[in-house]
């Protein structure tokens, strides 16, 4: 019989960097077979369970969520909703979510929150459920979730869910140049459908299937920031760039001012910038503030989620 634990349980998940992602073609249940490199970096989601007789979230943080949906479509309520459902648990629950991780900007953030709030309201509700039955869930809330789940250094094939570890030696440093807007994630993967429709198929062949680069899994199991600079790729950043032009002169300002790369996070519109090592890392900053740019440095890999 599942006992209940304590009245809160507290959680945090981290976001990501995709530092490779190649799109391959339109599967069959709509989405895009991928292959990625995710890297988890340190800013993190805070998720706070309390036992409640329905299913609600409120948000605080460093960033503004009022735009956020608190009722049934919010992914944190889904991830909470499918646990009880497959645990049998008949209560509900009252999630608080400081989110540190920007919304809309190619990061993961959301699916961090259901990451973190499956581990919290499994603790809370006592279900005992295995990490592999935990993942199973993740994997039904959205591609990025079983990664914020894990963690650390890994390689996402499929949706980008189907995991696997990838060794990743030291600390990378990264300044992320956050935007004052969000992206759509369909509506850039619409874009980049777009663009291969009205090009050639023998620039993309239908049966194209993504990898990640050898020297990819090289540069990070060196721990080598200069290396990995030089293999960055995200195949939604022409796309992206499009729709939201000003990001060209954001990558542009921090390759001038010692980035050794800059790539957009995911979808976008968050731009990644890699340096050498922490003292880069504050000049960086310094200079991208100076621009009225809103900074935060970050570091990765980092654990996935966890119980505090």
């Amino acid at each position: 019989m599942m006992t209940a634990g304590t009245t809160v349980q507290h959680a945090r998940a981290p976001g990501k960097i995709n530092v490779f992602l190649k799109v391959g073609a339109v599967m069959e249940d709509g989405y895009h077979d991928l292959a990625t490199a995710y890297q988890a970096v340190s800013l993190f989601e805070e998720v706070r369970a309390t036992t409640a007789s329905d299913f609600s979230v409120e948000f605080s943080g460093s960033i503004d969520t009022s735009g956020l949906a608190t009722g049934g479509s919010n992914l944190a309520i889904k991830a909470a909703r499918a646990l009880a459902r497959t645990a049998g648990y008949r209560g509900g629950v009252h999630l608080e979510i400081e989110k540190n991780v920007p919304i809309a900007g190619g990061m993961g953030g959301g699916s961090a929150d259901a990451a973190a709030t499956l581990l919290a309201c499994d603790a809370l509700w006592g279900t005992s459920a295995t990490k592999d039955e935990l993942l199973a869930i993740a994997a039904t809330l959205g591609a990025d979730v079983p990664f914020s789940f894990t963690g650390g250094t890994a390689i996402g094939t499929g949706r980008g869910d189907q995991l696997s570890p990838a060794l990743a030696k030291g600390k990378f440093q990264w300044v992320l140049a956050l935007a004052d807007f969000g992206m759509s994630t369909p509506g850039v993967y619409q874009e980049l459908d777009r663009h291969r429709d009205r090009h050639a198929q023998d620039i993309f062949p239908a049966e194209h299937q993504p990898s990640v680069d050898a020297n990819v899994l090289q540069a990070l199991r060196a721990g080598d920031p200069h290396m990995l600079a030089d293999v960055l790729h995200n195949d939604l950043q022409a796309p992206a760039l499009h729709l939201a032009p000003g990001l060209g002169k954001v990558l542009q300002l921090g390759e001038q001012n010692g980035a050794l790369a800059g790539i957009l996070s995911g979808s976008g519109p968050t731009v990644a910038f890699l340096v050498a090592d922490a003292d880069s890392a504050l000049e960086l900053q310094v200079a991208l503030s100076a621009s009225r740019l809103k900074v935060v440095r970050a570091t990765g890999p980092v654990h996935g989620a966890r119980i505090i």
